[in-house]
């Protein structure tokens, strides 16, 4: 790796730390996408490995940030993380043996898929007393499997995922969603990036200046995502923002890349 792609590398993990601490969306939507197209790694999957530990680690910062904002439901978030682990492997080993460029293509419109259902849920405040319970805890494990098998074969922390499946499952508002998220992108980043790392598809000085400039944009992320949770919708809205703007021109690009326009 150049200098040049370094300090890239360390301005675009501060951009991902912020809008990860934000809404736990910017994760990898934004990591695989400025590590191929700004930074310049040539292989996606490689991309993919790198930008998966590289949110791992921003990940477990936004979540020490949130918890000391009293942002997160740890029975609920533990469960979710627990019912994923075996879905992030087998996610990942099958994400590994598709064409990069069609993964890339695949994950941009999932993207655009979850972008519409969180538009649709921007009204709804959610409870902020739920707890962990008979009624939601099946549905938490069904959803973590499910949503960490699909983060696992995208090479993704899955927050843009976490986030809606943990309102879907327990009804909690969507700042206390970011919150919680972070203890499963967490987790999964690290299982995804394990599997990655262990077939040699991490470039490891990227990944430790990525993770730097992540931990400078979690503080401001945090905070800013605390003053919008007070207002109706203004996340959700955000978050549906960000995901549409990413998989449209990951979509472009990809499109080129493979011949289609």
């Amino acid at each position: 790796m150049t200098s040049l792609q370094l300090l890239l590398g360390a301005l675009s993990g501060g951009a991902v730390g912020f809008t990860l601490a934000l809404v736990c969306g910017g994760g990898s939507i934004l990591a695989v996408p400025l590590m191929v197209y700004l930074v310049g790694v040539g292989d996606p999957h490689v991309a993919i490995g790198t930008s998966a530990l590289a949110v791992a680690a921003n990940a477990l910062i936004g979540l020490v940030n949130h918890a000391r904002n009293g942002n997160v439901k740890w029975r609920c978030a533990v469960t979710f993380a627990i019912a994923g682990s075996l879905g992030a492997w087998f996610g990942a080993m099958a994400g590994k043996a598709m064409d990069g460029q069609r993964l890339l293509a695949l994950f941009a419109v999932l993207m655009l898929v979850v972008a519409g259902l969180m538009f649709r849920s921007r009204g709804r405040e959610g409870d902020p007393d739920v707890v962990l319970d008979g009624g939601n805890a099946p549905k938490l494990l069904g959803s973590g499997a499910a949503t960490r098998a699909l983060s696992g074969f995208f090479g993704i922390g899955g927050g843009f995922l976490v986030v809606p499946a943990l309102m879907a499952s327990t009804g909690m508002p969507i700042l206390f969603a970011v919150g919680s998220s972070l203890v499963a992108v967490t987790a999964f980043g690290l299982t995804t990036a394990s599997n990655y790392a262990l077939s040699g598809l991490v470039a490891w000085p990227l990944a430790a200046v990525f993770i730097a400039g992540g931990a400078a944009g979690s503080l401001s992320g945090t905070r800013l995502a605390t003053r919008l949770g007070s207002r109706k919708g203004a996340l959700n809205t955000v978050l549906a923002g960000l995901i549409t703007v990413v998989a449209i021109y990951m979509l472009y690009r990809t499109a080129g890349e493979l011949g289609w326009i």
